[in-house]
């Protein structure tokens, strides 16, 4: 879900604060008055070496020497290359982009050295927990300079507060069948900000060692794959799923390493590169242009989904085999859930068919056969169909239809998969592996004053008490705390609940 609220935090630019990390780069940032506490603020500092030239579609590389400049955090940086819609733009559309976006936002309540423009001062005082959060998009969308993503408020909560951006859509996830383009580059940028807050975040005032990592929608997803992946064990110790994993069909990937090929050799002959050439991934790096491995549906969505690729270094197992063989980071405390209504939101986006007057069983029964194809290739496209159509009065009303076929997609890619993947993680660990807990909730909150998301959708039919894909995040990250004109006194104390639920789990599991 994409909001945009300005004014969020009241900076005064001659408060400037200065940390020197521990691998010798120098940043500069802000301090921010929130909720009566004085928060650090560290935005655009580069963990990567630019992944351009050769190192497109390649695991990102950490930076090689420090920056002998004080970086300049106090102003926003590159988002990673995507392709903006007219349903997204409104969104995206003051966020610079380029292919140079590996960057990492703080936000700490206090750092272990800084100096700032008056005086020098040492803190001594316990490190506290560091909260790491993924965004979510599709895997082709997102940037943690969205204003949504401010991470003051946790930070208020005596958490550091950490964001990465990471390479989106092709550029985030083709797979080259070789090294140099292992494909899920985006989970690799991921891993090595997990490896930079390892490394550098006590600095910071973060606890290395208490790393809480958490995502909404393709953020949450990325987190699942972080719990399955040997490579990003150790890294933390808490993790917290909001609306998704990658835990879809029976016993096969969503993506798998034949098809993800047989779809980058594909994106070389539309770009003009030769796929049966050897040299057809020096081809793809030297396109000039990043926007050219941007697509849109055919359909007139608003978005492409892009998924992680299995059979892979980063991703050897798909969920079932990892759980059932104990392959996967079960050391790991696990919060996981979805929002009562999980499909209007997504459904309308990515299948605009849905809207049209005309839309009938058959166009429904169309649309399921077309995800089965595309993505979820072991449906019965009949006894599903039948499934969701067993509440529809009417069946040739388009309304109840667009919701039939919106709790069903809704169902498919967040609420079953999420469901499935917290209840096998708990189900296959034993007492003897570690004390960890898995706890899974339902979100049925929604916020009182009536936001445009769901002003849209009561237009469109949808029950008032809809509880939209994305809705979480308005409250997970305080958003009626900074802006309280915005939502209703029933807001703003539901949100102090939930904050502090997310922080104490961060700090206490």
């Amino acid at each position: 879900m994409f909001i945009q609220i300005n004014n969020v935090n009241c900076i005064d630019d001659n408060n400037a604060i200065t940390v020197k990390t521990l691998s010798g780069t120098t940043v500069r940032g802000q301090t921010l008055h929130v909720l009566n506490r004085d928060i650090h603020q560290f935005l655009n500092i580069p963990f990567a070496e630019p992944p351009v030239g050769d190192l497109r579609f390649a695991k990102p590389v950490p930076i090689k020497e420090p920056k002998k400049y004080v970086i300049d955090g106090t102003k926003p940086g590159n988002s990673c290359i995507q392709n903006m819609s007219p349903q997204t733009r409104h969104a995206f559309e003051d966020l610079q982009q380029s292919e140079d976006c590996l960057v990492l936002n703080v936000w700490t309540p206090s750092v272990m050295s800084s100096t700032t423009t008056t005086t020098t001062t040492t803190t001594t005082t316990g490190l506290k927990p560091v909260m790491f959060w993924i965004y979510g998009g599709a895997f082709s969308l997102g940037s943690i300079f969205q204003i949504q993503y401010n991470g003051s408020v946790l930070a208020a909560n005596d958490v550091v507060f950490v964001a990465a951006n990471y390479r989106l859509g092709e550029l985030g996830f083709l797979y080259g069948g070789q090294e140099s383009a292992p494909g899920n580059a985006g989970l690799y940028d991921q891993l090595l900000a997990l490896k930079w807050i390892k490394d550098n975040i006590e600095s910071f005032g973060g606890d290395p060692n208490q790393v809480t990592i958490f995502g909404e929608s393709a953020g949450s997803m990325s987190v699942s794959a972080h719990l399955l992946s040997p490579l990003s064990k150790g890294l933390f110790k808490r993790a917290i799923m909001q609306s998704g994993s990658l835990m879809f069909n029976k016993d096969i990937p969503i993506t798998d390493t034949v098809r993800a090929l047989t779809k980058a050799k594909h994106w070389a002959q539309k770009v003009g590169c030769d796929p049966n050439d050897y040299k057809w991934l020096a081809c793809l790096r030297s396109v000039a242009d990043p926007n050219l491995f941007n697509e849109l549906p055919a359909n007139g969505g608003a978005f492409q989904i892009n998924f992680p690729v299995f059979g892979t270094e980063f991703l050897p197992h798909i969920p079932q085999i990892a759980f059932n063989k104990k392959l996967y980071n079960n050391d790991v405390e696990l919060i996981a859930g979805a929002t009562k209504d999980e499909g209007p939101m997504l459904a309308i986006m990515l299948y605009p068919i849905i809207m049209s007057p005309e839309f009938n069983v058959t166009g429904l029964t169309n649309l399921v056969a077309e995800i089965s194809g595309q993505m979820f290739s072991n449906i019965d496209v009949r006894k599903t169909v039948d499934h969701y159509l067993r509440s529809v009065d009417n069946r040739t009303d388009p309304v109840q239809l667009r919701l039939a076929f919106s709790q069903l997609y809704g169902d498919l890619l967040i609420t079953c998969s999420s469901y499935r993947y917290a209840s096998e993680f708990a189900a296959n660990n034993s007492p003897a592996d570690n004390n960890n807990n898995v706890w899974y909730y339902r979100w049925n909150y929604a916020p009182t004053g009536s936001g445009p998301q769901l002003m849209y959708l009561k237009t469109l039919g949808f029950p008032d008490n809809t509880i939209v894909h994305g809705i979480d995040t308005v409250f997970t990250f305080g958003l009626p705390l900074v802006a309280p004109k915005m939502f209703s006194p029933e807001d703003y104390d539901f949100t102090i609940e939930i904050v502090k639920m997310w922080t104490d789990f961060a700090k206490f599991g």
